[in-house]
């Protein structure tokens, strides 16, 4: 399913009534309802708590009206996630006045309603499709909603299905729509382009799965360069530094930076920001082999800088080293980076809140705004400058895996990817990716974090005109 299509404009065909409520209004609606209504939410126990649902029957059995709770915050758009998934296929119009943002609410709809049906036998039936309520830009609902979309597919197909050469023709078929350029170096020719720690990390995968660089390009060279940094590692054995299987059983997912920097790359282009975009996605598996690289060893890096391999498990580190090199060789306004990098951003902050990493205080202040504003929650961890000293080699200039006196394992890679970062504006996001408990419109697996946020965020640091 297009998450796109769940929404559609008006037409001759006025839909389901869906009477949004909250807490604090029911009792004086309550009153007001018809019989047949007021019994209905006598019977579901209808308090207008958020997600409340309570479908109305006609005579004849079918949905005349949906019931639905807001909770104590009738601005927030967060309630209506949950409700496109949950409703029989139809059409549905919101009666009365929303007093939540439009879009979100038409972009909610769309998000809650993805369903991933590649590899499944029982299709589930029709949409439902909202009827868009006033004030909601449909051609931007369904820019967002698509790229989401593409994000979660992608993070959401297993690697024998999404392993480099799958990305890469991702990558082109998304420049070709575009009219970008796309630049691809793999295997072998990594070394000769100035890419050794990418080769390195992914030289043990078999050939037809072998490490690539890809960078894509586009629009105006005068305009301000907006660089987003995505880690693609396929799939995340550990290395000869071997995950053990529960932690390797998601590992399908270790491509999510790459996934989120390919969909927010759509956002920008399809929307027609005034920036020059490089969007630069390192592409490897971190599989076992004869050739793999081994703890102890030091690796080559694009910026000159020596890597001692403290952990092969560590491996997102070392392509993001070489990436951020070559963002810096672009001279950027702007740098985003996204990586499935550390479960210790995990223990952190959960996974529904992704923790980004900035010296730049007027670009914290903005995504922060842009977060709440979006409803895309994120919070500034800090890159603190006393643990740096942990990533300290004897023998090489800095090294994977950091002391273990540090313990803030998501901020020491943050550490270590700004040894790497250009100068200027640079960030760095640790997302999660995926939802490990199913929801309201968060079923389990795959899920887009940030990139609301992030383009909300570049849409007013580039404004058009």
């Amino acid at each position: 399913m297009v998450m796109s299509d769940v929404v559609i404009p008006a037409g001759a065909d006025l839909g389901i009534p869906i009477r949004p409520v909250t807490s604090a209004d029911w009792a004086d609606l309550a009153e007001r309802l018809p019989p047949k209504s007021r019994a209905a939410a006598t019977l579901g126990k209808f308090t207008g708590k958020a997600g409340e649902i309570v479908l109305v029957p006609d005579a004849a059995g079918a949905v005349a009206e949906v019931l639905f709770g807001l909770g104590d915050d009738g601005a927030s758009s967060k309630p209506w996630r949950g409700l496109s998934s949950r409703l029989p296929a139809g059409d549905y119009r919101i009666q009365g006045a929303l007093t939540a943002d439009p879009l979100l609410v038409a972009l909610a709809w769309a998000l809650g309603a993805y369903r991933f049906g590649r590899y499944r036998l029982d299709r589930p039936g029709g949409p439902a499709r909202l009827i868009a309520p006033a004030r909601a830009d449909l051609d931007r609902v369904s820019l967002l909603a698509a790229a989401c979309a593409l994000a979660k597919d992608m993070v959401n197909t297993p690697a024998n299905d999404m392993g480099p050469v799958e990305m890469e023709a991702i990558a082109r078929d998304l420049a070709a729509a575009h009219g970008a350029k796309i630049i691809v170096v793999a295997s072998d020719d990594l070394i000769a382009a100035g890419y050794p720690a990418v080769h390195a990390v992914g030289r043990a995968a078999d050939p037809a799965r072998g490490p690539r660089m890809v960078e894509i390009s586009w629009g105006d060279p005068e305009r301000p360069v907006v660089v987003v940094v995505g880690k693609g590692v396929a799939f995340d054995t550990g290395g000869l530094d071997i995950k053990p299987g529960g932690s390797m059983r998601l590992m399908k997912k270790d491509m999510g930076g790459a996934a989120h920097a390919l969909a927010l790359g759509q956002m920008i282009m399809g929307a027609d920001l005034p920036v020059r975009l490089h969007i630069l996605a390192p592409l490897v598996e971190n599989a076992i082999s004869g050739d793999a690289m081994r703890p102890g060893d030091v690796l080559a890096s694009r910026k000159g800088l020596s890597i001692e391999v403290g952990n092969t498990d560590a491996e997102g580190r070392l392509i993001l080293a070489d990436a951020l090199t070559r963002a810096a060789e672009l001279e950027p306004a702007l740098t985003l980076d996204l990586a499935t990098l550390t479960g210790a951003a995990r223990v952190a902050l959960g996974p529904q809140v992704i923790p980004f990493y900035t010296d730049d205080e007027p670009l914290a202040a903005a995504i922060a705004r842009a977060s709440k504003a979006t409803e895309d929650p994120l919070w500034r961890m800090p890159l603190w400058g006393g643990y740096a000293a942990s990533l300290d080699s004897d023998i090489a200039d800095l090294k994977n895996d950091p002391d273990g006196w540090a313990q803030a394992g998501s901020i020491t890679a943050a550490l270590f990817l700004k040894r790497f970062a250009p100068p200027g504006p640079w960030v760095h996001f640790d997302i999660y990716a995926w939802n490990p408990k199913a929801r309201p419109g968060f079923p389990v697996g795959a899920e887009a974090q940030a990139i609301l946020a992030l383009f909300a965020m570049l849409e007013a640091r580039f404004p058009k005109g």
